[in-house]
């Protein structure tokens, strides 16, 4: 498998669509969340990409600003979970941006232990978002 980190604007077509249809089927059909799920800022965004073949195995959007570096969007797709991608990604985005600002992420609360294993922690009692509970998690130290 290949990981890659592109802006938006170094993505070819086919790319991006492939990007926004497992985004689309994991955060509006599996998890039943009408939202605007493809928005302005994938203008800007960078994209870290797991391919297998032509295929996404796993995919994160990475935004900058002047306060800090966020990760979003963080998916595997149904037939590679299970196998520690998630971990494998974000060990491969860590090591691939910015460490001079912060590094924070919203985490789905049922996954936050993920986020833990490579050196996030809990910096915000438990809310709602889509109502789906989540935690603002930010980078402590990059473990792996």
């Amino acid at each position: 498998m290949d990981m890659v980190i592109k802006k938006t604007s170094e993505l070819s077509i086919e790319e991006l669509t492939r990007i926004f249809i497992e985004r689309v089927k994991v955060f509006v059909v599996e998890q039943d969340c009408a939202y605007q799920e493809v928005d302005e800022e994938d203008f800007n965004a960078k994209h870290a990409i797991v391919k297998d073949g032509e295929n996404i195995a796993a995919y994160a959007r990475l935004l900058e600003d002047e306060e800090a570096v966020r990760i979003g969007r963080v998916i595997v797709v149904k037939d590679y979970r299970g196998s520690g991608l998630s971990t494998k990604m974000l060990q491969f985005i860590l090591k691939n941006i910015d460490h001079s600002k912060p590094v924070r992420l919203s985490a789905q609360t049922y996954i936050k232990h993920m986020y833990e294993s490579v050196g996030f922690k809990t910096i915000s009692d438990e809310y709602l978002e889509d109502d789906i509970p989540h935690v603002d998690m930010e980078l402590v130290e990059p473990n792996g």
